[in-house]
């Protein structure tokens, strides 16, 4: 039996977007309340019941979150360019090493408006 799970984090972190066309409003440094949904998927183990304890994968991706909150994400070394679509390619390239069943990382930059990144 094959499972997909999602745990859900959360930051706020400032940022501007240099590379956007002059006059576009995120040239401006701005901020957002980050919401970032991490899947892993894979088969459970029969035994457990479950493909992965949430404590574990909390382990493995707060560290980054944190590192992430209440800062200036332009201030990032490899994030030098912040967009919904780098923050997941850095999350994936960070945490996967550590997570070989991280399957999607979803960042929410708003209610409305995400991106879903799985890998190359």
């Amino acid at each position: 039996m094959e499972v997909e799970l999602i745990k859900t984090f959360k930051f706020s972190a400032a940022h501007c977007l240099a590379k956007a066309p002059d006059g576009h409003k995120c040239r401006s440094l701005h901020g957002h309340s980050y919401r970032v949904d991490f899947h892993v998927t894979g088969p459970i183990d029969e035994q457990r019941g479950w493909l992965i304890d949430f404590s574990d994968l909390k382990a493995a991706v707060a560290p980054h979150i944190d590192a992430l909150d209440h800062s200036n994400l332009n201030d990032i070394p490899d994030l030098p360019n912040s967009t919904s679509e780098m923050i997941a390619k850095y999350l994936w390239d960070k945490i996967k090493p550590g997570l070989p069943i991280l399957s999607a990382v979803t960042v929410w930059e708003s209610d409305t408006a995400r991106c879903v990144y799985r890998g190359k």
